[in-house]
């Protein structure tokens, strides 16, 4: 095994279509973003972090950094499954011209697709992101000058369960007849099991949270994390900051709303030295000052950054949703979409410069 020769042959095809192609949207798209990605980099780490296709048996595989642009091509254009995904490339000649997938050569199958998000580890991910965060620092883009924390609540992929029904399937799944079929074979799970129930505003919510971190200043996706929608937010925010460290220079403030308010989280950054930007809250014991209420404010048009990322992948992405049943994969898919968001994003405000 090794992996498939991909867009070392021209086809005529390739030739014929070749003219009509500089006025393609996507194409231009595509190519801003190309100048500001650094695929080399990129493809290096991938042969690091990918094992499939380094062994000598079995057929080749496909490379995985086309397999990668294949996910961000999916949040790119909002492709809402696998199956469409592989519609769509086998569909757009600007997506193979992407790819570097001749006209005359078919799409990945979709179940490639689940595989490859399998097979790539969340480190890899992470590792991946900060790639391109320190290229964008390098070309001049601040990234941690200061960031805004916060969290969203996520529907599960699944109808809701009660708590016991949770508990009763849990303990089914975790038993030795819980992991495989009637044929003996293993279990391929399709509940979602490791989301769970809070309130929010008086409203019962069952699904996962998403924790996140925007930088302040060109709003680029520094940190993302998924979790059981119980998990308070309050005690993200070391993770987070830590996380948010993509290069040498510190993070200088965090700004977050009233629920990251509290000792914990105020020794955190004063350890740190870290600049308090968290919004205050009024106590049992103390009402807001004046001065605080207008620091609030001041807090608050700042932190609006994370907000506005929750609200175009809501929008734009589904990110409402949870996309699998599982937090692990869903944790992939919210870094695969900040990869998506911060490359178009630093594409966008680098062509302006």
């Amino acid at each position: 095994m090794g992996y498939k020769r991909i867009g070392e042959e021209i086809s005529f095809a390739d030739l014929a279509v070749s003219q009509s192609l500089k006025h393609n949207r996507s194409v231009k798209l595509m190519d801003r973003i190309n100048k500001v990605v650094s695929w080399n980099n990129i493809e290096a780490l991938l042969l690091e972090y990918y094992d499939t296709g380094k062994t000598i048996e079995g057929a080749d595989a496909y490379p995985p950094i086309l397999l990668l642009k294949c996910m961000l091509l999916q949040k790119w254009f909002r492709i809402p499954s696998d199956p469409e995904l592989e519609n769509q490339i086998n569909d757009r000649i600007s997506f193979k011209k992407f790819l570097g997938l001749p006209l005359d050569k078919p799409s990945p199958d979709h179940s490639t697709f689940s595989r490859f998000r399998n097979r790539l580890s969340k480190e890899a991910m992470i590792q991946l992101n900060n790639i391109v965060l320190r290229e964008f620092e390098k070309r001049g883009l601040s990234i941690n000058e200061g960031i805004a924390v916060d969290a969203r609540l996520v529907k599960s992929a699944n109808k809701p369960l009660s708590n016991d029904e949770i508990r009763e399937e849990r303990e089914k799944r975790n038993g030795p007849e819980g992991i495989l079929d009637k044929k003996g074979n293993p279990l391929k799970f399709s509940r979602d099991l490791e989301s769970d129930w809070t309130v929010k505003n008086d409203v019962p919510h069952y699904g996962l949270k998403e924790h996140a971190s925007v930088d302040v200043d060109n709003g680029f996706i520094l940190a993302t994390t998924m979790t059981p929608a119980s998990v308070h937010e309050t005690n993200y925010l070391p993770y987070l900051a830590i996380a948010s460290c993509h290069t040498k220079e510190p993070i200088k403030k965090i700004y977050a709303d009233k629920g990251y308010h509290g000792v914990p989280n105020r020794s955190f950054l004063h350890l740190n030295e870290i600049e308090d930007g968290i919004m205050r809250k009024d106590t049992t014991t103390a009402k807001l000052t004046e001065i605080e209420i207008e620091r609030n404010k001041k807090i608050s048009k700042k932190r609006y950054i994370v907000e506005q990322y929750f609200g175009l992948s809501h929008l734009h992405d589904g990110a409402y949703r949870a996309r699998f049943t599982t937090i692990i994969k869903n944790t992939w898919d919210a870094m695969c979409r900040q990869m998506a968001f911060n490359s178009f994003r630093g594409s966008k405000l680098l062509a302006t410069t």
